[in-house]
């Protein structure tokens, strides 16, 4: 068996030099029937080693569980880096960032620990034995010197702009160790003095974040990593978009004159990322770095390998800088731009949301005081209808939404609050009959994947007044639409008594295509409101009018030749006419 051992100077493959040319490709933002490819085109570019964090919360979303199937096949994915020649980088956490819904952490863990994080804090700790007990015995088998790809582990991920617990730290490697993982560990961290100071422990080898001034930020990594490969373990070449803001773009040549710098420094480099993809479901995290910002469904990041596959303009600029320093492939193929299928289709069934959860639904809850959040009835990812009965009139005033909400009352649509504007107050008519009925319904638009407010709760969050005077009597009913269509969205799609709607209220809309063969697809979301979008029952992720994203890729291994069935939820409630497919992503005009 193959060893990989990190040496005075230079990684070392059974004991010659090794530089590492990885790049990020997350298995969980890739649909499964396209992890080949995208593997294919990374080696094809000249790296030798694919990274990928370890979704804590996608594998297990209920405490006791650890789903290991289909997009979440760990093994396979790295059975396929493998079968490719190439080697692999882990990082399982536990807290990943990502721009990943609460920075990879499960709802329930953050439900039980608050704020309790990222510390050797004893519930917190319990749970994470749990999780590498679970994880660990996945990935011991595939390390270099067992025949498998992983010749790195990452402990934890930029810890020192977070915290400095060394026992932490300590107690996670004694963990990883224990788990039979016997590959060199790392640490990663922006190069500043007391980030590399507070996140490392001597005995891990550091690496560094960042995006420009390779030289500059070599030499800091170097001063606290005096021996041994220096590693860019995350060059930024690209960023993420956040709804309602731009769409982040940076010059390939720039971008290749920075990996320039750090190959001709003898560094080391993991890409990041190589290979974006998608946010599907509801998985998209956010910011709140004074305001929240959540994150769109695309992670294309201007990536050298587009949300799509397709190969960039960037992803030829570094593959003629990495063939300056390493053996590099042939193209198998001169890819160029392919474009997608262009047709309608027209939405022929339209159904309200409300009437499916009036039908038979079950009420979750019901509080005669506070509104509870989401968390506490258990749901840490969708929607929630909140109800109550009011006369009206006047202001009507929530502690705090998180993080959307949609207002109506005595059958009528009223408005909109959006936790990012601060918004908490809103004017309410007065009813034409006495005990009107008030709907807010509640979106969770992406959990904090950075920082202290990681693990905050959505919903309703305190009490609720009208002309200051609490509102009580709520009930909750919790609207699960994360993963596949549901089945009761399904059933009313398809029955025949149902009428179609028209009102404002949540309308579930369904059209069918046919396809002489199974093809990406874009759909364009540009005369759209808001909503989720499902491809044949798969839930390809979220839209919305304000952009910067207008288009949703649709990956070509959901789709079928012959008949195709694409619903969406669009909570604004206006019917449309038809769905359209265009021949590729796009985006608001404004660019950065």
């Amino acid at each position: 068996m193959a060893r990989f051992e990190i040496g005075e100077h230079d990684f070392l493959l059974d004991r010659e030099p090794f530089r590492v040319l990885s790049g990020a490709l997350h298995y969980f933002r890739v649909h499964p029937g396209q992890w080949a490819d995208r593997i294919r085109s990374a080696k094809e570019m000249g790296l030798n080693t694919i990274e990928t964090y370890v979704a804590w919360n996608e594998h297990a979303p209920k405490r006791g569980q650890f789903d290991l199937d289909g997009r979440l096949d760990l093994t396979r994915f790295l059975s396929l880096v493998a079968a490719e020649g190439m080697y692999a980088i882990v990082r399982p956490g536990p807290y990943i960032c990502a721009e990943w819904d609460n920075g990879g952490f499960p709802g329930w863990l953050t439900k039980e620990c608050g704020t309790e994080l990222r510390l050797d804090e004893p519930r917190y700790m319990r749970a994470v034995i749990e999780y590498f007990a679970q994880l660990l015995p996945v990935l011991e088998p595939l390390q270099i010197d067992r025949g498998g790809p992983i010749i790195l582990v990452q402990i934890e991920n930029e810890y020192g702009a977070y915290g400095s617990d060394k026992a932490y730290l300590r107690r996670l490697v004694d963990l990883t160790r224990a788990g039979g993982i016997t590959v060199p560990l790392t640490t990663i961290d922006q190069p500043t003095d007391q980030m590399l100071t507070d996140g490392g422990l001597p005995e891990l080898h550091k690496t560094a974040s960042f995006g420009s001034r390779a030289t500059d930020r070599l030499a800091t990594l170097r001063t606290h990593q005096p021996t041994g490969p220096m590693m860019c373990a995350e060059f930024w070449d690209g960023w993420f978009d956040h709804w309602g803001g731009v769409h982040n773009t940076t010059s390939a040549a720039g971008a290749a004159a920075e990996l320039d710098a750090i190959l001709a420094a003898g560094a080391s480099v993991n890409i990041y990322m190589f290979h974006g993809g998608t946010n599907f479901g509801l998985t998209s995290g956010a910011n709140h770095k004074g305001r929240y910002e959540p994150t769109t469904t695309s992670y294309d990041y201007d990536a050298p390998l587009s949300e799509s596959g397709q190969r960039t303009a960037k992803y030829f600029a570094f593959r003629d800088v990495i063939a300056k320093y390493a053996p590099v492939p042939s193209l198998e193929s001169e890819q160029g731009t392919t474009r997608a299928p262009v047709f309608t289709a027209p939405f022929c069934r339209h159904v309200r949301v409300f009437d499916i959860l009036d039908r038979g639904a079950p009420v979750v809850s019901r509080t005669q005081h506070d509104p509870p959040s989401m968390d506490d009835l258990g749901a840490f990812r969708g929607f929630a209808r909140y109800s109550t009965v009011t006369s009206g009139g006047g202001i009507l005033e929530f502690t705090e939404v998180r993080d959307r909400a949609q207002i109506y009352f005595d059958g009528m649509a009223v408005g909109v609050l959006l936790r990012e504007h601060n918004e908490t107050t809103i004017h309410l008519p007065r009813a034409l009959n006495e005990g009107a009925r008030l709907d807010v319904l509640v979106e969770d638009m992406g959990r904090v994947n950075y920082g202290s407010r990681i693990g905050e709760s959505k919903g309703l969050i305190g009490p609720v007044t009208l002309m200051g005077q609490a509102l009580n009597g709520w009930s909750v009913e919790l609207i699960d639409v994360q993963g596949a269509l549901p089945q009761e969205f399904e059933e009313a799609l398809n029955d025949p008594a149902v009428m179609p709607s028209t009102g404002g209220k949540p309308l579930l809309s369904s059209a069918t295509f046919n396809l002489g063969e199974p093809a990406d697809l874009h759909f364009s979301t540009k005369s759209l409101g808001k909503g989720v979008v499902w491809v044949n029952g798969f839930n390809v992720g979220r839209y919305w009018s304000r952009g910067p994203q207008q288009t949703i890729y649709v990956p070509g291994s959901v789709t079928l030749a012959g008949a195709n069935e694409l619903v969406i939820l669009e909570t604004n409630g206006v019917p449309h006419p038809e769905a359209c497919f265009v021949d590729g992503p796009a985006w608001s005009p404004l660019e950065k």
